[in-house]
């Protein structure tokens, strides 16, 4: 339950004409347990439904959203009890989604491969987000949320890439939500295990058998988000590597165990280590991609293809998701013989 407080209306004058229209006003929200621990950028965009995301973002950045009255960063987790203070911002006053392509619903109901009354998983198709924003104004999320229109608590557990496919978990229940959230940082020893299938440059080296590099971001000129190795600012990350197949010493298909789960990780872990991803348009190499795509294989080629999950009950979820016939056609070409 959340309660809210401070609704204000005034006279606005246009022309000759006086209207009555409700006008943003200060909101406090207080937070109950069922929201405990969700980050509060995660907790306002599902409160302040059609308000562009990089708004949110501009307020909580400005420090214009107060938490007990002190100032957050976008991260903080919630706790039950918080008095959020949410500046006036406005919402419009139709909060109807806009209706989805029934060719994309479809496809993405299709692509369900697990679902019960607390959890939807998902075998993501390559080029969708997973989330609207940043001049989309859709993703995964919000399709789920017109798939399931009676599913009020549906939010997304963790991310992908837009042009990464594979497993991807969707809580129907904050309880959910919340058992995986800890999963995911390993509390308690019983953590969710994620692995990914990747086609790199090159002949993986047998010996690279994990990647330990700490890894900042940074902002290029054009406003786009990059990551790289940043062994004196950066966060601590590791991935564990192992070969599935190789190519020659063209290519080789290998095998990613994120034990931290950092942006971009698997992507610039792989480029740290000499083999960048084939179709990586932001880490990878050019000519490299090319022949790829020569090959039929117009995709970035990382797929999160197993999932083991510790369930509530004590039990254990174990998925695999297929690639995509793209993806399949192009390593086969690329097995066949000269």
């Amino acid at each position: 339950m959340i309660k809210c407080f401070n609704s204000i209306k005034i006279v606005i004058i246009r022309g000759m004409t006086t209207t009555t229209l409700p006008t943003p006003s200060v909101q406090l929200l207080e937070v109950s347990p069922e929201y405990a621990g969700q980050r509060i950028d995660n907790f306002l965009l599902a409160r302040l439904k059609g308000v562009p995301k990089t708004l949110i973002y501009r307020i909580l950045r400005k420090g214009e959203v107060r938490v007990n009255k002190g100032r957050i960063k976008p991260e903080y987790k919630l706790q039950a009890g918080d008095i959020v203070r949410v500046p006036p911002v406005r919402v419009p006053e139709r909060d109807e989604p806009v209706p989805l392509a029934q060719g994309l619903l479809q496809r993405l109901e299709a692509s369900i491969v697990f679902e019960d009354k607390a959890l939807i998983v998902i075998n993501k198709p390559c080029g969708i987000a997973v989330h609207g924003g940043s001049g989309l104004n859709y993703g995964v999320i919000e399709a789920f949320r017109q798939l399931r229109p009676d599913c009020k608590e549906l939010e997304l557990v963790h991310r992908l890439d837009r042009d990464t496919s594979g497993l991807l978990m969707i809580a129907k229940k904050r309880s959910m939500l919340r058992h995986l959230h800890t999963a995911l940082r390993g509390d308690g020893g019983d953590g969710v295990d994620k692995r990914y299938m990747a086609l790199v440059r090159g002949n993986w080296a047998s010996s690279i058998k994990q990647v330990r590099a700490s890894l900042g971001k940074s902002n290029l000129r054009s406003g786009e988000r990059m990551v790289e190795v940043d062994e004196e600012e950066g966060k601590e990350s590791v991935t564990v590597f192992k070969v599935l197949r190789r190519f020659g010493d063209f290519a080789t298909l290998i095998e990613a165990k994120p034990i931290t789960g950092r942006t971009h990780q698997i992507r610039v872990h792989t480029l740290h280590a000499g083999h960048c991803i084939a179709g990586d348009t932001k880490y990878g190499d050019d000519d490299f991609s090319k022949e790829i795509r020569d090959l039929g294989g117009k995709r970035l080629f990382l797929h999160a293809y197993m999932l083991t999950v510790p369930l509530p009950d004590g039990g254990e979820l174990k998925l695999q998701a297929p690639v995509d016939e793209m993806w399949a056609k192009t390593v086969e070409r690329l097995s066949a013989p000269i």
